[in-house]
């Protein structure tokens, strides 16, 4: 049976109804950063999505192909998780979503090396005919420690 990381640390996807302070160990991920309004149809944020879930899945996908990842194991591709704001205001401003500025990630599994991202980019960006050299840039994060240390787990709120 697959990893699946948010059944396996509830803790941090899917904390209980009481919030509570969680330590966060070190965690790897892909990560884009960007800017606009995410409903924009050909905008920025939908083609960042895009980008991360190729990469996400091109990695998990490894284990039929000729690059075999060390350490590797079968897992679920954790959910998209994402940090929001806006310059000069405090809270979000729903009716100014252009103005958001967006982090957006996905969790890899701790065997993922540099080495194994870079294998990833270059087979999705010659298996779907799409440029990934976005994620190899300054605006992308990538197999760093995005998060970690002391945190409060709650439920988010929609609204």
């Amino acid at each position: 049976m697959a990893f699946d990381f948010k059944k396996e640390y509830k803790e941090f996807y899917m904390p209980k109804g009481t919030p509570s302070i969680v330590t966060v160990p070190k965690m790897n991920y892909i990560a884009v950063r960007g800017s606009g309004n995410p409903n924009d149809a050909d905008g920025e944020y939908k083609q960042a999505i895009g980008l991360l879930y190729g990469i996400a899945f091109t990695i998990k996908m490894s284990k039929k192909e000729d690059h075999q990842i060390d350490g590797y194991f079968d897992y679920v591709v954790p959910p998209l998780e994402g940090f929001w704001c806006q310059d000069g205001v405090s809270g979000i401003d729903y009716a100014r979503k252009e103005d958001f500025k967006w982090i957006s990630v996905i969790r890899l599994p701790n065997f993922v090396t540099r080495e194994d991202f870079d294998w990833a980019v270059r087979k999705a960006t010659a298996k779907k005919k799409q440029d990934f050299s976005k994620l190899s840039d300054r605006s992308v994060e990538t197999c760093e420690a995005y998060r970690r240390g002391r945190a409060c787990g709650s439920l988010p709120l929609l609204f």
